[in-house]
């Protein structure tokens, strides 16, 4: 069942790493604008690093090509994942799954949203582990 619960994870995870890069852009755009107001009438420094600008400018555009990257794997894993949910058999199991792995939500959250105590989720959860069939990779 472990198994199961890592292979369900990931989209989380690439989710996470999705958010990560984006505070790093986010920084580096921060950074560019500090480089481009430091405007002054004093001489600048002889060795000072005149690519500065395009070096942020070109760790920006890597960030996001490397986000852009992500957001396609974690599509295309939400799909594959919404699959591997939807052959549960059990309506109330799919929910409890759809909530923590396509929406990320805490177990008290779902705990509140199905009027179940977080004990119970535990054991919904379990048999719904049971029931899901991750798919085979083929080599």
């Amino acid at each position: 069942m472990k198994e199961k619960r890592i292979y369900l994870e990931q989209a989380y995870r690439i989710d996470q790493r999705i958010n990560c890069k984006m505070e790093q852009v986010s920084s580096l755009h921060s950074l560019a604008t500090k480089a481009t107001s430091t405007i002054t009438d004093m001489p600048g420094s002889p060795t000072r690093n005149i690519h500065k600008m395009e070096d942020i400018i070109a760790k920006i555009v890597d960030l996001e090509n490397e986000i852009n990257d992500d957001i396609d794997k974690l599509v295309d894993l939400k799909a594959e994942i919404t699959t591997v949910i939807k052959e549960v058999d059990d309506p109330e199991l799919q929910s409890l799954l759809e909530q923590r792995y396509l929406n990320f939500r805490t177990w008290e959250q779902i705990a509140v949203d199905m009027g179940y105590n977080v004990r119970h989720l535990y054991r919904m959860h379990d048999k719904a582990l049971k029931k899901v069939r991750i798919p085979q990779v083929v080599t």
